[in-house]
């Protein structure tokens, strides 16, 4: 993928005479005035690459499940339970992890993330009964749900804002293709290797955590605000030659915005009247696209295997098509998000995918298969608009010194759903029925979509510093 298809370019300006002041606003300034670079493009394909393993193994447990279904002779109250557990460890991970990321770096999180992730992968692969796989699987969840935020959290502080929203869901975008990897790999290896397999595939995030601090050097926004100048000055120096090709191109003049900084940062803050209302909007808007998005992706194989009573491979060829909805979606979501922006996008997204769910309620069980895979691809497709988007979002309305410790409480609720959902799914299929399912999923995305008009800012275009006020 070339630099130019990513369209992240900007014209050159005028050449800089004068060079913005070695400070926290100066190191700003200066990312600010950069285009699309091979600098980025190295951490970009990075950061891409952990937030590709950590798809693969947040979502191996909805292709493992069908198969375990006949090994081990689980139901619908196990399976909820097996899938809850990844997500009680994600949510510890997104708040724990995330806060320890606002003292110890971004770059240290994402590495220590990935050892979790790939061995305790590799440890699910000999787990022998259900009570070991969930355990394994909820201390797993600490480094999944801790990457993805962080990982979003270093990319906004490092790209100019002009190109920060489609350079965030080109990042989330890798997630959903992961997503569609993974149920192609699954139906190739599962019915043949067994259900272990996948787990073992899932060890690889050990290879990308040997290299990863190599590769990518610390936020110079939050070197900067920790008052590590010196160490700031040198990487943005590194970014600007990668973006005047050692010299020969010029880069436009730094311009420093007189925005006030404040230096410390604690969970109160996060309710105060300037974050308030963003903060119990984006909690709301990450329960509900995760209820939606994730229950789907994770349920709906084991549905097609335990309600309409298809066989494994079926199953998961069918989670294959879902998959590949998933990223059609957060295409679509990356195309317009920096034109339509965030508001009308997330719109888009909640109030699509709630269409097609609420008519799978009116429909219920009576229905063709065919159309149930239509329909609930087609929700996937707009609610991964959203599940992608949330990343570019969440970290732009906080400012550098609690952007990790927001985004991540905030992407916590993504889990608390997570942690919720299978669950109350279970509950539906043994008190109810199919369409009480489908009828929570579009519920949830309506007061989703309410959420978004009363409560989100609109971000695009303006840098960190600007909208943090």
């Amino acid at each position: 993928m070339s630099e130019a298809t990513l369209a992240f370019s900007a014209p050159m300006a005028k050449p800089a005479t004068a060079t913005a002041a070695v400070t926290e606003l100066g190191i700003s300034a200066r990312i600010e005035r950069l285009p699309f670079s091979r600098w980025h493009f190295r951490v970009l394909s990075a950061v891409g690459l952990c937030h590709f393993f950590d798809a693969f193994d947040a979502l191996t447990i909805a292709f493992v499940v069908p198969a375990l279904v006949s090994q081990w002779h689980i139901g619908a109250p196990e399976i909820g339970l097996l899938i809850s557990a990844g997500y009680v460890g994600q949510l510890i991970g997104a708040i724990g992890l995330g806060a320890v990321a606002e003292k110890a770096g971004r770059v240290p999180i994402i590495r220590c993330a990935l050892v979790f992730i790939g061995l305790l992968s590799l440890a699910c692969a000999f787990a022998g009964n259900l009570q070991v796989l969930i355990a394994l699987r909820l201390v797993q969840g600490i480094g999944l749900g801790a990457e993805v935020p962080v990982g979003a959290s270093y990319i906004n502080e490092v790209c100019p804002a002009r190109i920060r929203g489609r350079t965030v869901f080109f990042l989330q975008a890798i997630f959903a293709l992961s997503t569609s990897v993974t149920a192609i790999v699954a139906a190739a290896i599962v019915p043949a290797f067994g259900w272990q397999s996948m787990f073992v595939v899932g060890a690889l995030p050990l290879l990308v955590a040997l290299v990863f601090a190599r590769i990518v050097p610390e936020s110079p926004r939050w070197l900067a605000n920790r008052g590590r100048l010196a160490e700031a000055d040198a990487i943005v120096t590194d970014m600007e030659t990668s973006a005047s090709q050692g010299g020969t191109v010029p880069l436009g003049e730094p311009v420093e915005q007189s925005l006030p900084i404040r230096h410390s940062a604690k969970f109160s803050d996060l309710f105060s009247p300037e974050f308030r209302s963003r903060t119990f909007g984006v909690w709301v808007i990450g329960f509900c696209l995760s209820f939606t998005g994730y229950g789907l992706l994770v349920w709906m194989p084991t549905l097609y295997r335990t309600v309409y009573h298809l066989p494994v491979e079926t199953a998961l060829r069918y989670g294959i098509v879902q998959n590949v909805a998933s990223v059609i979606g957060a295409i679509a979501g990356l195309l317009i998000i920096d034109y339509l922006g965030r508001r009308l996008t997330f719109l888009v997204g909640f109030l699509g995918a709630a269409a097609p769910l609420f008519y799978l309620w009116t429909v219920g069980i009576s229905v063709d298969v065919s159309v149930v895979l239509t329909c609930a691809a087609t929700a996937m497709l707009f609610i991964s608009m959203l599940l992608a988007g949330i990343f570019v979002y969440l970290p732009e309305i906080y400012p550098t010194r609690m952007r990790a410790l927001g985004a991540g409480i905030g992407s916590a609720w993504l889990r608390i759903a997570s942690i919720c959902g299978p669950l109350i799914v279970a509950a539906l299929l043994t008190q109810a029925s199919i369409s009480a399912v489908f009828l929570a999923f579009a519920s949830a995305s309506v007061v989703g979509a309410i959420a978004v008009l009363t409560t989100v800012v609109e971000t695009r275009g303006k840098r960190l510093e600007e909208i943090a006020q």
